[in-house]
């Protein structure tokens, strides 16, 4: 079974953030109509993932989610999608899901100002969005949002 393309409607960008950390390509449907995520999911081979119920009868193969917080709409996904990965990797940027590139060193036009010396010294490995040019690397973010899958993956199921 080939990984999946995600699709994430407008009530759920939250979660699209997440699942680029996870390294999923997850497009988010910000702004778009009912029928334009039917055509897009459709036409790009993707997955919708929905809190929408009139959405989600449209696509049979779409998931609905019911919860409105972050970490309960990862518990009905790891559900609904028991091979859900919940390792943080540095494949897709949190921002636009362009691809990530490890760069060898820090760009000479990066903001040296915000970026930690480890980084700027190369002690730390650095990656570029193909898309946007936004930089990542391993540091206080990456391990609180560590945690949270942890603890998020963790959890006892909800009772119903």
């Amino acid at each position: 079974m080939s990984e999946p393309r995600w699709l994430v409607d407008e009530m759920l960008g939250r979660l699209a953030r997440y699942l680029r950390f996870l390294g999923y390509d997850t497009e988010y449907a910000h702004g778009a109509t009912d029928d334009a995520i039917v055509f897009r999911a459709k036409e790009e081979g993707r997955r919708v993932l929905t809190r929408d119920r009139g959405l989600a009868v449209r696509l049979p193969d779409s998931i609905l989610l019911t919860r409105t917080d972050i970490g309960g709409q990862m518990e009905e996904l790891g559900a609904a999608f028991p091979t859900l990965r919940q390792e943080v990797r540095f494949e897709r940027c949190s921002l636009c899901n362009g691809s990530l590139t490890p760069l060898s060193a820090v760009p000479p036009n990066a903001d040296r100002e915000t970026l930690p010396a480890d980084v700027l010294s190369g002690g730390t490995a650095v990656y570029a969005c193909s898309l946007c040019g936004h930089l990542y690397w391993e540091g206080y973010h990456t391990r609180s949002v560590r945690t949270r899958l942890t603890r998020w993956h963790r959890s006892e199921p909800a009772s119903l």
